[in-house]
């Protein structure tokens, strides 16, 4: 049991969640004053026939609309400047996000920005935002990143090659919008990414320093529905359950996470991925166990019972063999939904790690996590997924 003490949990996000939900997207965008509506979509979900999904119903109630699918697999704030500009100009006033963390990350800047003067950057870092945003509904159609009610949007620069963020209440969706049908057509290695990501966000609040009595619950429910269910999600595509779970388990490890932030891996991952194009999934899913280990001392306790909630036989085992058997069952999870890389796979190499270390140690997940890191302590996390490379003529 956890010492109770102090704490604040706030989530300003109204959650509709259920199958066929979306068809109820024009109710929504009528209650909350909405009379142009901008859609923000990446290519994929448009390829994929679900941003028409979302523009049956709003032609059939007559309600105007116009979408925007210029999003990269990273939301960018070159997109966020180019589809606050043709906001603007078609006199939109509501917000629809529908895709991944990219497009949900997007559509919240540039609900920001359809309210505030200046550029986005104005906004970049924590608790800049002045006040609510125009609208935003955000509709998920991946498994992981939460982002469809969190206070973040990250956002890369290509020039400076960082993912900055934006950190404000004010910037949670007003509204999430969760239909399991919409991930239903996921490819198996964007399930076992984002899945991954998902049981990250829960993990890692679930052990942190700032972890309380309501996130932690959030947690252990999230994590219960992944090992339940992302194996089933990533073989069978279709099961209808497993996807449900996997949607659902992503929002609690996002509500979770909203108020506690996260750990190293996360702390890691976004250097890692804005200097490597690391999908943000994978990233996290190679550094995920690593990072376990590591903490293990600062949290033995929750560790044992996250064994548990992965299968691991806990009985007659010592406390630290038994929280180690959580590193054990997560590195046999990354390894059943195929997600088997290193971070060699993506040419990161030993020379690399200082920067990566640098920027690492100025996130605010740092902080909170069980174990206070030093940059050695980084590095070697790091370097157990680098495999050494072999001199010229050491066999000859």
């Amino acid at each position: 049991m956890m010492k109770l003490s102090n704490f604040r949990y706030e989530i300003p996000t109204v959650i509709e969640f259920g199958r066929g939900y979306i068809k109820n997207l024009n109710k929504h965008v009528q209650q909350l004053g909405g009379t142009k509506v901008l859609i923000v979509g990446d290519p994929g979900v448009l390829q994929a026939g679900i941003v028409r999904r979302l523009e049956t119903p709003l032609e059939e109630a007559g309600t105007p609309y116009v979408t925007f699918t210029d999003v990269g697999t990273e939301a960018s704030i070159e997109s966020v400047d180019k589809g606050t500009d043709f906001a603007k100009l078609e006199g939109c006033d509501i917000v629809v996000g529908v895709g991944g963390g990219s497009a949900l990350d997007t559509a919240k800047a540039i609900g920001l920005m359809l309210k505030y003067p200046g550029n986005i950057r104005d906004y970049i870092g924590q608790d800049k935002v002045p006040g609510p945003t125009v609208p935003v509904i955000a509709v998920p159609t991946t498994s992981g990143t939460g982002s469809e009610i969190t206070r973040f949007a990250v956002l890369s620069d290509k020039d400076a090659k960082a993912k900055l963020s934006v950190g404000s209440m004010y910037i949670c969706p007003t509204l999430a919008l969760c239909d399991p049908e919409l991930t239903v057509s996921l490819p198996p290695h964007i399930t076992a990414a984002t899945g991954m990501d998902a049981l990250t966000h829960a993990l890692e609040s679930y052990v942190n320093k700032a972890t309380q009595p309501i996130s932690e619950a959030l947690s252990i429910q999230s994590m219960k529905l992944i090992s339940k269910s992302l194996r089933l999600a990533v073989i069978q595509g279709e099961n209808y359950d497993a996807r449900s779970d996997m949607l659902l388990a992503s929002t609690l490890a996002a509500m979770a996470f909203n108020s506690t932030r996260l750990g190293l891996a996360h702390a890691l991952a976004i250097p890692l991925g804005a200097h490597f194009k690391i999908p943000h999934g994978v990233v996290n899913a190679i550094l995920l166990p690593e990072v376990m280990k590591f903490n293990i001392i600062g949290n033995t306790e929750k560790f044992i019972e996250i064994a548990r909630i992965f299968g691991g036989k806990t009985e007659h085992l010592s406390a630290r063999d038994a929280a180690e058997l959580a590193v054990a069952t997560v590195r046999q999870l990354n390894q059943d939904v195929g997600i088997t890389q290193t971070l060699s796979d993506y040419g990161v190499e030993e020379d690399h790690l200082d920067f990566i270390v640098e920027e690492a140690m100025e996130s605010g997940n740092v902080p909170v996590n069980p174990v206070k890191p030093t940059k050695e302590d980084l590095k070697n996390i790091c370097r157990t997924l680098i495999v050494p490379k072999v001199k010229e003529g050491a066999f000859s």
